[in-house]
């Protein structure tokens, strides 16, 4: 067997993308649906078939097996896709050129050198030149088990510790991987992050992509440095502690959504384990898409001050788009009830206290209600008009027509405004919203054609027996006409790599059409042998007796045609045919 259908056949596909989007079982059929991973949505429309190992999304149309689900979500390569999976799954992966390439082995060789440079933060931190970065961490509160856990590190002052140890790797390698940089004069390269506390940043799937590094020295400037991007590390799209805080947000139905490393890392130590943050940039829709597939409620917790105020006001507007449940944390109790950033609350009150806080946040009404006030002036009617204009885009995000007319009136109340006019504001705004999203247009496959496929698969009966007999005319107007000739060339006896050999025989817009046929809800997964059997009898037959009666017609044509022209030997022959052909008709009706 080639080694990736031994791959396939191997891994269960629910199992993997399952790890990125929360599937929920549908019947018994094996079909699981989720949000789409790809495009923005609210209601599930993507759907995983683990007998036969592919997805499909009906709303943005992606389609795939496995290893395209791999390639797609993670940004990889063929060859990186195997080798990914490969050593996920422990399957020895043959050591052959077609499963590398020149992209591949520059992102394998990346790869290789974060984990090596997550080693040597790692051990600098232990070591003499690690001692300062080590009292830092103990004034903030932060044991060595939680150092082991984030895998925190120091970079070594002098910058050349990595230069060292990267003496293997080629000049491209170093500048691509945003560790190593090149000097502005003269020759070599030296260490990117020095003397700083550094943070490892993972993928999802738990591979080191990035560091953010904070600095120990007021003079070193910026306070935190973040990896460049580079072919392995997108920044806009990952989260910080995403791959440790998944299994908590699924089991616990919620996000919570910090601003940095330590306050990630100060409520993880209060227990939270389904804590994230963005990496040093401002939210963006992959992020938010990336939290949904996992829960589908965030409680945003930033820091207090005017930045993180700010922040926060920017995140809600994405969640809410997305169709988030969203509650905003704002934390007090420091000196004269100042406000707290996450981990300076637990430090001071424990993560029993943070915890109970965070099951008692507010919704993000009321937050927004307050930011209102104190953006316009509420001592004037035209100030509270405006204050409730500006919070109504939100107030129309919730998608519960009862809550929403709840939410509308205790803001009416809250701010002070008539309510007569929020209702004439509500109706006009409801008036101007934005259409629809276009839906993606899909070709409307005939039940008989998804019912042929079905049968096909299902049984070798069906493809020795009746599919011989299905003749190309038969099939010349069939959308699925480039299905139906794959399966005469399937050889395999092992019924379980019947799809597979088709799907691999099939161009890649019949392979998405071949996927849509078995996605819909109308079609068996499985069909028995002797319903598969009379379902492609009764096809054949349909067939068979839809090109009786196009010859019927034609001959009749022909007839007429001959006659006209005075061609009386070849009209008495094709009305003997037309005759015949009419009697067995009749026949087979009878």
């Amino acid at each position: 067997m080639d080694f990736v259908e031994q791959l396939k056949s191997s891994i269960d596909i629910v199992k993997v993308i399952g790890e990125y989007v929360r599937l929920e079982r549908k019947g018994a059929t094996g079909r699981y649906s989720g949000l789409c991973p790809f495009h923005q949505e609210k209601t599930p429309s993507f759907s995983v078939h683990q007998q036969r190992q592919f997805y499909k999304c009906f709303g943005c149309g992606a389609s795939g097996d496995l290893l395209k689900f791999v390639m797609e979500h993670d940004g990889l390569t063929f060859p990186e896709a195997l080798r990914s999976l490969a050593e996920r799954f422990g399957i020895p992966m043959p050591q052959r050129n077609e499963y590398s390439d020149a992209d591949s082995r520059l992102r394998a060789a990346l790869f290789e050198m974060h984990e090596a440079a997550a080693d040597v933060f790692r051990e600098n931190l232990r070591g003499p030149i690690g001692t300062e970065a080590r009292a830092y961490l103990d004034r903030r509160g932060i044991t060595a088990e939680l150092i082991d856990v984030f895998g925190l590190g120091f970079s070594d002052p002098s910058g050349q510790s990595l230069v060292r140890r990267f003496s293997k790797y080629s000049a491209e390698q170093l500048e691509q991987s945003g560790l190593v940089r090149k000097r502005n004069e003269g020759t070599g390269h030296f260490d990117s992050f020095r003397g700083r506390l550094m943070f490892p940043i993972h993928n999802e799937s738990g591979k080191v992509i990035g560091f953010g590094g904070r600095a120990m020295r007021d003079e070193d400037q910026p306070k935190y440095l973040n990896s460049p991007e580079t072919p392995i590390y997108k920044k806009t799209t990952v989260l910080y502690n995403l791959h440790r805080a998944r299994d908590g947000m699924r089991k616990g139905g919620r996000t919570v959504l910090v601003e940095g490393y330590m306050d990630v890392i100060g409520v993880y130590a209060a227990g939270v384990r389904e804590v994230v943050a963005s990496c040093g940039t401002a939210l963006t829709n992959a992020q938010v898409r990336a939290m949904h597939r996992h829960a589908d409620a965030v409680i945003l917790n930033f820091d207090p001050d005017n930045a993180g105020q700010n922040a926060a006001e920017g995140a809600i507007k994405l969640l809410l788009d997305e169709g988030l449940h969203v509650r905003v944390l704002t934390l007090s109790g420091g000196d004269a009830g100042s406000k707290l950033d996450p981990d300076e609350f637990v430090k001071q009150f424990g993560g029993e206290a943070y915890r109970a806080k965070l099951d008692g946040a507010a919704t993000y009404f009321h937050w927004m209600a307050d930011r209102a006030r104190g953006k316009f002036d509420m001592r004037t009617a035209e100030g509270r008009v405006e204050a409730f204009k500006w919070l109504l885009p939100a107030v129309q995000k919730v998608p519960d027509k009862l809550e929403r007319a709840a939410v509308v009136n205790d803001m009416a109340s809250y701010l002070g405004v008539d309510p007569s006019m929020v209702l004439d504001q509500f109706k006009r705004a409801a008036s101007e919203r934005r259409p629809a999203a276009p839906v993606v247009t899909r070709t409307a496959i005939p039940s008989s054609e998804r019912i042929l496929i079905e049968a096909l698969l299902a049984s070798p009966r069906v493809r020795e027996e009746i599919l011989p007999q299905i003749h190309q005319d038969m099939t010349a107007s069939f959308v699925t006409r480039e299905i139906i000739e794959a399966f005469r060339h399937v050889e395999s006896e092992d019924q379980a790599r019947v799809f597979a050999d088709v799907e691999g025989r099939l161009s890649e817009s019949a392979r998405a059409l071949l996927h849509d046929a078995l996605a819909t809800d109308h079609t068996e997964e499985g069909l028995e042998e002797e319903l598969a059997w009379s379902q492609a009898k009764a096809c054949l037959e349909r067939l068979q007796s839809d090109g009786r009666r196009r010859r019927l017609s034609e001959l009749k044509s022909q007839v007429k045609i001959a006659e006209r022209e005075g061609r009386v030997k070849e009209a008495l022959s094709l009305y003997g045919e037309l005759e015949q052909l009419e009697r067995e008709t009749r026949s087979r009706a009878s």
